[in-house]
């Protein structure tokens, strides 16, 4: 019986692992995001907004491990408070980039301490991209209900989310510090301003998007 639990749980981990690595590298809200935090902001602002995201998924972890998942993806009202929610801020940041100069190496209030984002902000910038995206709702009530069963010990199902998060961590700390290293990030500052706004499409694009989002049916 062990050997049987074991050998399962390592198939599901496996494959837990390939599609939720896929779904990381696809373009989202938080890629954009990264990709906008670790060019403007430095990598300390990039790896902290990691952590937020990391935040995030363990909230939708939490609830779809806990069975609500099915509630929310079910319920028009949930569902759409968190739609609305979560398009709002996207284009609002999306904006914000819109409007972006850019950055230059030879201005110092823009390369210095005052362009440095509080940690603080950060971790809520990236908690609050994912939290507030009921895609991510979707994915891992989809995600989740392929690979748990009635039976399994809960221990098993907390591995299976304690990956996601991790994962989510990692894969963007990885992706700050990439856009930090000095001869990448001078190409990056250079088209600087076309980034942000590149970025700012994306993310309206993107909030639009979910903001016409519809509910799963019944």
């Amino acid at each position: 019986m062990v050997d049987l639990i074991s050998h399962s749980f390592v198939v599901n981990w496996f494959i837990l692992v390939g599609v939720f690595f896929m779904a990381l590298l696809s373009p989202g809200p938080d890629f954009v995001m990264a990709v906008r935090q670790s060019v403007m902001h430095g990598r300390r602002a990039g790896i902290v907004t990691a952590i937020g995201f990391a935040l995030g998924v363990a909230v939708h972890v939490t609830y779809c491990l806990l069975g609500i998942a099915a509630l929310i993806s079910q319920s028009i009202v949930v569902f759409s408070v968190l739609k609305y929610l979560g398009a709002a801020y996207l284009l609002y940041v999306g904006i914000g980039a819109l409007r972006s100069r850019g950055i230059t190496l030879d201005d110092p209030q823009e390369t210095g301490p005052c362009t440095r984002m509080p940690d603080g902000k950060a971790l809520r910038t990236g908690f609050i991209t994912n939290v507030f995206n009921p895609k991510a709702t979707m994915f891992f009530l989809a995600l989740f209900t392929q690979i748990l069963s009635p039976d399994m010990p809960a221990v098993i199902s907390a591995l299976y989310g304690a990956t996601c998060i991790i994962m989510t961590a990692l894969w963007f700390s990885v992706v700050a510090c990439v856009l930090t290293i000095p001869a990448i990030k001078e190409r990056f500052v250079k088209i600087s301003r076309w980034v942000d706004r590149l970025c700012g499409g994306a993310l309206i694009a993107l909030g639009i998007r979910l903001a016409l989002t519809k509910a799963v049916p019944a």
